[in-house]
């Protein structure tokens, strides 16, 4: 959290001083880069985590694999720049794809290192290597935004943090690949990260396939507004997801075969991160006018409405992807490659009505194909370890239910007339804070009952507020 807190404190900065349009350019070049860095991992990453006896051969085939499979994607974004540029009709975005690509190459010289921090549940040195990454590269790009550079701070800052990332990530771990490659291993890692790669592929590309749409069939400061709306959405979404996956999947991989185990660890997570985010989803969805006109100010008042529905749609986000767990824990890629087929031809209506019938539309299709994905997630998940769709809805309700019901009350705070809109964000912020911690407190709901003992654990002195 302290990582994304940075980025997105950097994020606004950048924000009041870039224009929409030059953060569309950038959100233009991200569907491709996205799908890049999905292909140079080649799912070795997860397939090493969850091998319980994975040993120095196994770890230096990841890394020649992901090292040669980079290089290779890196020469084929070089090579189609010129292409997706003619696509958008934006020749600047040439230089743009080349310079970003570098990243891939970048990355790919982390990619064990991280993926031993994750297995051996070092997390500390996660949040030092992210943190300082994160900061001297937001740092660096607001310097360069400031002297005239536009776009390209944009850019340098992605490459300022791959850098300091794979940097620190070699400094601190001290590991060195042996010189060979093996067959073997890579058979083995390939049998349970192919699955996993097309399944990451699709689900990124389908992700990603909306900045591809609005870039090209609307204006690059519609795609502006939506990128920043999406940042928005993701600080709590797909961010905090993120960071529970990594930490749980190691975790419960270690139980893998103990269904019992495995669920009641499960639920724990479920609750305790489906309160959080219900409550800052809906949260953010109440106050997103009086939050963007205070952060990054009036000229991206447009981007309010996206950002309402994204709220809506990222909310089940993290039902989705912690189901998805399950079957990377369980070793059942198949199943997951699948259901991700399946899922993405039902988001094809929502992309043809992006395209025909306007933007508003596609974010409301979102929302419904969210819902529909949860569904089928949690059913053929919860097969595997006896956690049923009916029980967790029944474990998540209470929390969507208190999350409702102080939202409404909270959004009604902006009709108050008179009131400067950096009040009314105070109000609306302190207001969820009070009504979310005093009902659920009321009501003991479980998933606040598990966040307020980790938070007591730290910080003891918060107990009388607690």
């Amino acid at each position: 959290m302290s990582t994304q807190l940075s980025q997105f404190i950097a994020g606004l900065i950048l924000a009041r001083i870039l224009s929409p349009e030059e953060f569309g350019l950038v959100g233009m070049i991200t569907v491709f880069v996205s799908i890049s860095q999905s292909l140079s991992d080649g799912g070795f990453g997860d397939a090493l985590i969850r091998k319980k006896d994975a040993g120095e051969a196994d770890y230096s085939t990841a890394f020649y694999f992901n090292l040669i499979a980079s290089a290779l994607i890196f020469a084929v974004l070089w090579f189609t720049a010129p292409a997706v540029a003619g696509f958008y009709g934006r020749p600047e975005l040439i230089d743009i794809e080349r310079v970003l690509g570098i990243t891939i190459l970048i990355n790919a010289f982390g990619i064990v290192q991280r993926t031993m921090l994750t297995k051996n549940v070092n997390f500390r040195m996660h949040m030092r290597v992210n943190l300082a990454a994160s900061v001297i590269s937001g740092v660096a790009a607001i310097v360069m935004a400031l002297t005239g550079f536009g776009v390209w701070s944009l850019v340098w800052r992605s490459i300022i943090r791959s850098v300091i990332s794979a940097g620190m990530l070699w400094y601190t771990n001290r590991w060195v690949p042996l010189a060979r490659f093996s067959r073997e291993s890579f058979r083995s890692l390939f049998s349970f990260g192919s699955k996993l790669l097309l399944s990451n592929l699709i689900d990124t590309l389908y992700n990603n396939v909306f900045l591809l749409i609005i870039g090209k069939f609307y204006s690059a400061s519609q795609l502006g507004f939506f990128t920043r709306a999406d940042q928005f959405s993701r600080l709590v979404s797909k961010n905090l997801t993120g960071t529970v996956q990594r930490v749980s999947y190691p975790v419960l991989s270690q139980v893998q075969d103990e269904n019992a185990r495995l669920k009641d660890g499960y639920r724990k997570i479920i609750m305790a991160t489906m309160y959080v985010t219900f409550t800052l989803m809906l949260g953010m969805a109440a106050f997103s006018e009086s939050m963007i006109v205070t952060l990054i100010g009036k000229k991206w008042l447009p981007a309010v409405q996206f950002l309402q529905l994204l709220c809506l749609a990222a909310m089940l986000y993290p039902l989705q992807a912690l189901n998805l767990n399950i079957f990377n824990i369980k070793g059942r890629t198949d199943i997951m490659l699948r259901l991700e087929i399946v899922k993405k031809l039902l988001a094809v209506p929502v992309i043809i009505a992006g395209i025909y019938a306007g933007i508003m539309w596609l974010l409301a299709g979102m929302v419904l194909h969210s819902l529909l994905c949860y569904f089928i997630n949690a059913y053929y998940s919860g097969r595997l370890i006896g956690y049923s769709v009916r029980e967790q809805l029944a474990d998540i309700f209470p929390s969507f239910l208190v999350a409702l019901l102080v939202a409404i009350p909270v959004y009604a705070l902006r009709f108050v007339p008179g009131l400067p809109q950096p009040v009314i964000l105070v109000l609306q912020a302190s207001l969820l804070l009070v009504m979310t911690v005093l009902l659920a407190k009321r009501l003991r709901l479980q998933g606040y009952i598990e966040i307020r003992s980790i938070v007591l654990g730290k910080l003891p002195s918060l107990k009388r507020w607690l």
